[in-house]
């Protein structure tokens, strides 16, 4: 198998520390999972078991990633291995925005998907195992608003990170470059 000589640059050369590998692939998971539950209910009539079941899974699953983004947060910002950037000029620039505004969109959808289930004026609980409770009081008048823009900003995650896997593929087979390689296992 013969490979251009930018697959030999230090981008192929160079992996992600196994925590920040998981962190990445289990975020990927958690948004797709949380965005088809979310897409699977708005075709089941109001008030069903199976819409309330997925839901309470939609709800969970979202503190689930509530506490995987923090942590995937703190590990970046202390301990995850920094790597040189593997392209430069405008794909740099592109790969930075584009990487900021992700995590941008992942906080604020935590902090809508908290003020919109707090704005129904309903608890929610943690796979049954435990409630969160309001700590913060949000008329109703406010709940379409909110899930509006839950709804915009999860659209928004997803399309931009189609848009990220797809410069993944992009660089891994016409740059082949070794940037996807980078967030799989090292081994």
């Amino acid at each position: 198998m013969t490979t251009s000589s930018s697959a030999a640059a230090p981008a192929a050369l160079a992996h992600y520390d196994r925590a920040t590998i998981v962190f990445h692939w289990l975020t990927a998971l958690l948004v797709v999972g949380l965005f088809a539950l979310a897409e699977a209910w708005g075709f089941l009539p109001r008030g069903t078991p199976t819409r309330r079941l997925l839901q309470s899974l939609h709800i969970s699953f979202g503190l689930l990633f509530a506490a995987v983004f923090v942590l995937r947060a703190a590990w970046r910002l202390s301990a995850g291995r920094r790597l040189p950037p593997a392209t430069t000029g405008w794909f740099r620039i592109a790969s930075t925005g584009a990487h900021g505004l992700l995590y941008a969109l992942m906080a604020a959808q935590i902090v809508l998907g908290f003020l919109f289930r707090w704005a129904q004026g309903e608890p929610f609980a943690f796979f049954g195992l435990f409630d969160v409770p309001t700590l913060i009081a949000i008329d109703r008048e406010r709940r379409h608003f909110i899930g509006g823009l839950h709804n915009t900003v999860a659209w928004t995650i997803v399309i931009l990170a189609l848009l990220h896997a797809l410069a993944g593929l992009f660089h891994h087979y016409l740059l082949r470059d070794g940037v996807l390689r980078r967030m799989l296992s090292s081994r």
